[in-house]
């Protein structure tokens, strides 16, 4: 019961802090040593902001992509939690809201044309559907992609590439060229996006495909996430 009500607080303070409504509710019981603790399934009803037509139909040759924050957390802290990894600093998964930053880019005036939550598959798996549905090409610059240091590490012990790692609290905005840098200082307003990053571009070469530009000026293709997401989280 301790930990049911820890959680029932949990969400109440979430729910608060995005201006949503918890109207219905619903518990199932299920045999003693299958529920593997608690499971939690929402859904959300809502309505599209006025005048904000986003999607693949909307991306353009030198449009800018920005991330509103640093990659890789949610999912290296289900990983290391699950598989007992001891690490020297805690990492917290970055769940969170992001509306408000989404609200404030649309009250900016930006040109936003597609937003995106790199949840399951990472980032990469994100702008790789994103490139294939819209027939264009993305390039990343690696070392504008904001990675924390304990992102890295696990990542590097496990073999893992932090490109493909579940995200839960930040997004991909993708606004018209020219409108990167005016994105970032308004995502960057928000303490969520204090670290959020200008990452790369829309471009009209090697459509479907994503590639990075590496640190030592090399470029390698992204593919999309084969075989299965590890950790699984949905």
């Amino acid at each position: 019961m301790e930990d049911l009500w820890r959680v029932v607080r949990s969400i109440r303070e979430a729910a608060a802090e995005a201006g949503v409504q918890v109207i219905t509710g619903d518990t199932k019981v299920v045999d003693k040593g299958k529920g593997d603790g608690v499971f939690i399934n929402t859904s959300g009803i809502g309505s599209v902001m006025p005048g904000l037509d986003v999607g693949p139909h909307r991306l353009r040759p030198g449009d800018e992509i920005v991330i509103s924050g640093p990659i890789g957390l949610h999912g290296i802290a289900i990983m290391a939690l699950r598989e007992g990894i001891e690490l020297e600093t805690e990492v917290r998964s970055d769940s969170a809201t992001v509306y408000p930053m989404v609200e404030a880019l649309a009250a900016a005036g930006l040109e936003i044309h597609m937003l995106r939550d790199p949840t399951r598959g990472g980032v990469s798996s994100a702008l790789n559907e994103m490139a294939k549905r819209a027939g264009v090409g993305v390039l990343l610059e690696e070392q504008a992609v904001p990675i924390p240091i304990e992102v890295e590490g696990v990542c590097e012990i496990l073999g893992l590439d932090p490109l493909y790692v579940a995200n839960e609290g930040n997004f991909l905005a993708i606004v018209a060229r020219g409108q990167g840098e005016r994105a970032l200082e308004t995502v960057r307003q928000h303490p969520l996006g204090a670290r959020a990053a200008l990452i790369g571009r829309v471009t009209a070469e090697h459509p479907g495909v994503v590639v990075m530009r590496t640190k030592i000026g090399g470029e390698r293709i992204v593919d999309m996430m084969s075989g299965e997401q590890l950790p699984r989280i949905c």
